[in-house]
């Protein structure tokens, strides 16, 4: 991890230098690291710096939340203004919350206009430190043209989609596809397994690892049972691969026809759906399976535009946060790149509802998405997660058993609870 750090942290430092000397009134705007993230941030971005005189540099950061996180913490203990616009996590402010600069002065009430569970989220001690950007929550891709062929409907429940998984495999590899999968996630010890694991356990009733009073819940019954569930698919209808897989490696198996399932992020869906995608109209979109006795339950992700408090153009950086997080900026990402908007009004938007029909769809699961424990953690969130990611892991490779892992994670975030969160 350090000497990844360092190797981001230095190219940085190059890439921003040259930039630095080109024009004395110049903006960085960290902008995602996938392409679809630089298509529809970048370029809006320049369109406001044209127009206002500002020479526009983007800063991509490292694909994996984790690291990303990391290295940005240590730019900021820094002091370093370099990156001027940065582009933060849901689960981010509180972590982040003394270096980012308070945006109310700025906004002049436009944050009304946005959800206001996201709104609440980027509130810190009754400062705004961020602009909701676009909003997330988990979602089970299916390929439709494969449940029409055998005869099944999208699974309601985790038995049911494992019960579909292996007949569909069975099928598709007995006609040829030797490789074809049932299933695909995020399963490497990262961020993104926080999020698929939660979902794992909320949907069965377990909790929120931690819950809004700060209490430890994740040791329980239910929660060990979620865990046990996934592991089983290991091996069965998800491949042993999938223990590395981070969103794009889910995606690629997904697009390129070989599995039936996916969970991912929405804006898996226009990828899917590009002109040379090899499943292009051939993708459906359904809430997550429910599991025992529970619910289905998706993880609230999406990112936020917030202001270095060091960038030394805080008024412009503030400005071009208003303008990419306005309504006519939501509107074109979600048509051209199926961002989910968090203002509101554009879920009813036909334009928007004609290029993502799921939205409209599935509105509810998006308001009603399963936040991780980052306000009641706080500062102490980082640790919480990983050792959450950890021990889901264990269990996943069959290293231990759903109700040791949950017994001693409990143990672990009471270690950290000391500390105070």
């Amino acid at each position: 991890m350090k000497a990844r750090l360092q190797h981001f942290a230095g190219a940085l430092a190059l890439a921003l230098g040259a930039a630095g000397a080109s024009h004395a009134a110049t903006l960085t705007v960290s902008c995602g690291s996938n392409a679809a993230d630089l298509k529809f941030c970048a370029g809006y971005a320049e369109d406001w710096g044209k127009a206002h005189g500002y020479t526009i540099k983007v800063y991509t950061p490292p694909a994996s939340s984790t690291d990303n996180l990391a290295l940005l913490r240590q730019q900021l203990a820094a002091k370093s203004g370099d990156v001027d616009v940065l582009m933060i996590d849901v689960v981010w402010p509180g972590v982040l919350k003394d270096h980012l600069l308070d945006l109310k002065k700025y906004s002049k009430g436009a944050e009304a206009q946005h959800f206001p569970a996201i709104v609440a989220n980027n509130t810190v001690d009754g400062k705004l430190l961020a602009m909701p950007w676009f909003t997330d929550a988990g979602l089970l891709f299916y390929r439709k043209d494969l449940l029409e062929k055998y005869k099944l409907t999208p699974p309601q429940t985790w038995d049911e989609l494992e019960a579909d998984a292996k007949k569909v495999m069975a099928g598709e590899r007995a006609a040829g596809v030797a490789d074809f999968q049932g299933f695909v996630f995020q399963a490497k010890a990262y961020e993104g397994l926080t999020c698929d694991a939660l979902e794992w356990v909320n949907s069965f009733g377990g909790g929120d690892i931690v819950d809004k009073s700060g209490a430890i819940t994740i040791d329980n019954a239910k929660a060990a049972k979620a865990l046990d569930t996934a592991a089983s698919w290991i091996g069965n209808i998800a491949p042993e691969g999938v223990l590395n897989y981070g969103e794009e490696d889910a995606r690629g198996v997904f697009q390129n026809g070989k599995a039936l399932f996916m969970r991912n992020w929405p804006y898996a869906w226009s990828l899917a759906q590009a002109p040379d995608s090899p499943i292009k109209d051939k993708v459906g979109v359904a809430p997550l399976p429910m599991g025992v006795g529970g619910r289905h339950a998706a993880t609230l992700g999406g990112w936020q535009l917030a202001v270095n408090k060091y960038s030394k153009h805080p008024e412009a950086a503030a400005e071009l946060v208003m303008y990419m997080t306005s309504a006519e900026i939501q509107k074109k990402r979600a048509i051209g790149g199926s961002y989910n908007p968090t203002i509101m009004a554009l879920y009813k938007d036909p334009d928007i509802i004609k290029a993502n029909p799921f939205m409209g769809q599935l509105l509810d699961v998006f308001t009603g998405a399963v936040a991780r424990p980052a306000t009641a953690t706080g500062l102490k969130y980082p640790e919480v997660s990983r050792a959450f990611w950890d021990a889901a892991h264990s269990v996943l490779e069959k290293k231990s058993s759903g109700a040791e892992a949950v017994k001693k994670l409990a143990g672990t975030l009471k270690q950290v609870k000391r500390q105070a969160w």
